[in-house]
């Protein structure tokens, strides 16, 4: 078992998208093909300093691609899921619907 993983009801569950601010970054990205900074900051409503640790966790997992870019003379930072992420976040909620069918 490696330290991403851990086990709840049996089942081998990814503990970086488990946490609950980084599920919920990953579920906003997955509904969409990419999405800026200011666009998470102000749907997960996390601090600048949170959401940019937690997409680092992310990033750094390979489930999340930063790209950043400008608009003008403006910073801005886009985020997508990887494939690997849009699979893994797949596979978590397969796990998690196993995991509350039989509760």
């Amino acid at each position: 078992l490696s330290h991403n993983r851990m086990i709840i009801g049996h089942q081998d569950v990814d503990r970086i998208i488990h946490e609950p601010a980084r599920l919920l970054i990953m579920t906003i990205l997955s509904t969409a093909l990419t999405a800026d900074f200011l666009y998470l900051l102000n749907e997960s409503g996390l601090s600048k300093g949170n959401l940019s640790a937690h997409l680092s966790k992310l990033e750094n997992a390979g489930y999340v691609r930063i790209e950043k870019t400008y608009r003008g003379k403006v910073p801005n930072t886009l985020c997508q899921l990887t494939e690997e992420g849009r699979k893994s976040f797949k596979d978590y909620r397969k796990q998690m619907k196993k995991i509350l069918k039989r509760h």
